[in-house]
């Protein structure tokens, strides 16, 4: 099953500068193969769901190893059956309706 998955990975009791950590799991998703978005409060990433969430098993797993002694995760997530949908196509779609429209000439 296809996933889109927004995550913020934030680790706890690591002071107050985040940017290493997030850096860690940025490359983690890239190993797996995955094409993670960064925005300024976490990432977007889609695939299959086995890939995607193994992946972030080992962003867990990565931080913990480089000593952060809690993680706290939020994810929120979509997934259909009705058509394949990718992150692309779901901005595409919100921009053309931010696109100027042409005047209806009646």
């Amino acid at each position: 099953m296809q996933v889109i998955v927004d995550i913020a990975i934030v680790p706890i009791g690591v002071g107050n500068t985040l940017s290493p950590w997030v850096a860690a799991c940025e490359r983690v998703l890239r190993e797996a193969g995955l094409e993670p978005v960064l925005h300024a409060n976490g990432t977007n990433v889609e695939g299959d769901w086995d890939e995607v969430f193994g992946a972030l098993r080992r962003c867990h797993e990565t931080l913990h190893t480089m000593g952060a002694p809690r993680i706290s995760t939020n994810i929120r997530l979509g997934t259909r059956t009705d058509r394949a949908q990718t992150m692309a196509e779901k901005i595409a779609a919100v921009e053309a309706e931010l696109a100027p429209k042409e005047p209806d000439p009646q």
